[in-house]
């Protein structure tokens, strides 16, 4: 890669290398490609270059596979880091923060990876955008599409939350709803991407679209003085995002940004859907894919692709890879409203679940840099707390109404 254009790709598996094309799987031994960067060729200084950069993603352009498209650009990123002093608190934890990624273009991480995506379909010609999503990436990928002035066709399951689909719908793109789960919506639109020059953002363009989930190991650490936590809890789906951050850190350090990366990588799986949860737990270096039955659907792969690799970073550095259950979930996202104003949606009640697990057996020092991420809004899966929310007091207009049946509450 020369200054933000990715020139080859490598396997992950036996090292072989292909040029920067819409490929994804190694042809020798069907490994999974990635980019590959000449770090040789970055700004010097980068730290300068990342700092005045725009105030979005595309301020790490430098180590991003495509260059910034300001035509098209949503400006994803750049998302707040939040001291979470309460939670922390309940938890002893004096160094707790929040990465708040709910509040994005469509609100959730997702329109980091969908940016990369749809800038790298437009460098190499395509004309409809498309995806398997269990949700947040068919409302990215619609609204980047309609953005960058391409066709869109999004795939779901048939049984996905009403509120995602109506989102996704708004965009006007064309969305499928595939009888089955997750796994076998991919199945098919890889099948799809073999027969037609569509640009899948999670298929063809993988290598690409998954260089975006960087972007939030480098902002933790500009957004901490420079500097890697000690801890992050990282929800898991495919086990992508898990696998990025933790190379978004190592990158930083690499070239020179930062001085070290002590970081545990800790991962969170709903226990209704906990493939790789359940390797961790059981030391197996093999991933058994299970049919997904939880509330957090955007969680829902239970073939995920890069659980392996999410179950290599988190024993490598000394992470953990923990499950709850959809009760904890639910109480996660009461927690974070409740404590820090945030309102997640199920991702985000497993991640505090798994964090608030994490505190309980002591894993944390009191004085660790922990951070949670937060990679979607609650209005996205609204009825999934529907029940545990305190219904509103009915009053007349009175004084005295409010006196006996409010006064009390508050």
């Amino acid at each position: 890669m020369v200054n933000g254009e990715s020139q080859q790709l490598k396997c992950r598996e036996c090292g072989a290398t292909y040029p920067a094309e819409p490929i994804y799987v190694c042809e020798k031994c069907f490994g999974p490609l990635e980019v590959v960067y000449d770090y040789e060729a970055l700004p010097r200084p980068l730290r300068g270059a990342i700092e005045t950069g725009p105030k979005s993603m595309w301020r790490y352009e430098a180590l991003l596979p495509v260059h910034r498209d300001r035509e098209i650009d949503l400006a994803p990123g750049y998302s707040p880091l939040l001291h979470a002093g309460r939670l922390g608190r309940r938890l002893g934890l004096r160094e707790l923060y929040i990465k708040n990624d709910s509040v994005n273009p469509t609100w959730s991480f997702k329109d980091r990876v969908v940016g990369i995506a749809i800038a790298t379909a437009k460098r190499f010609g395509f004309e409809v955008a498309a995806c398997a999503s269990t949700g947040n990436l068919a409302n990215a990928v619609a609204a980047h599409a309609a953005r960058a002035g391409m066709r869109a066709c999004v795939f779901i399951p048939h049984d996905l939350e009403r509120g995602k689909v109506l989102m996704s719908g708004i965009y006007r793109p064309t969305i499928v709803e595939v009888e089955g789960n997750y796994d076998q919506v991919n199945r098919l639109c890889a099948e799809i991407a073999e027969e037609h020059r569509w640009a899948f953002v999670n298929v063809n363009l993988r290598p690409y679209y998954a260089e975006g989930g960087k972007t939030l190991g480098f902002e933790v650490a500009e957004q901490l003085g420079w500097r890697a936590p000690d801890h992050v809890i990282v929800p898991v789906a495919s086990g992508s995002l898990l696998v990025k951050i933790h190379k978004g850190l190592v990158e930083l350090h690499q070239t020179g940004v930062i001085p070290s990366v002590p970081t545990k990588v800790h991962g969170a799986q709903a226990a209704g859907c906990a493939p790789v949860a359940n390797a961790f737990a059981e030391g197996q270096q093999q991933i058994r894919p299970v049919k997904p039955h939880t509330i957090a659907r955007s969680l829902a792969i239970g073939d995920p692709a890069d659980g392996r690799y999410a179950l290599g970073v988190a024993r490598e550095t000394g992470g953990r890879i923990l499950s709850v259950t959809d009760e904890e979930i639910v109480e996660g996202i009461q927690i974070l409203a409740e404590m820090e104003g945030v309102f997640t949606e199920t991702a985000g009640g497993v991640t505090v679940g798994v964090l608030k697990r994490l505190a309980e057996e002591g894993v944390f020092g009191p004085d660790e840099t922990v951070v949670a991420y937060i990679t979607g809004m609650g209005l996205k899966t609204a009825e999934a707390v529907e029940d545990a929310v305190t219904p509103p007091v009915a009053i007349r207009p009175t004084l005295a109404d409010f006196e006996s049946s409010v006064l009390s509450l508050v």
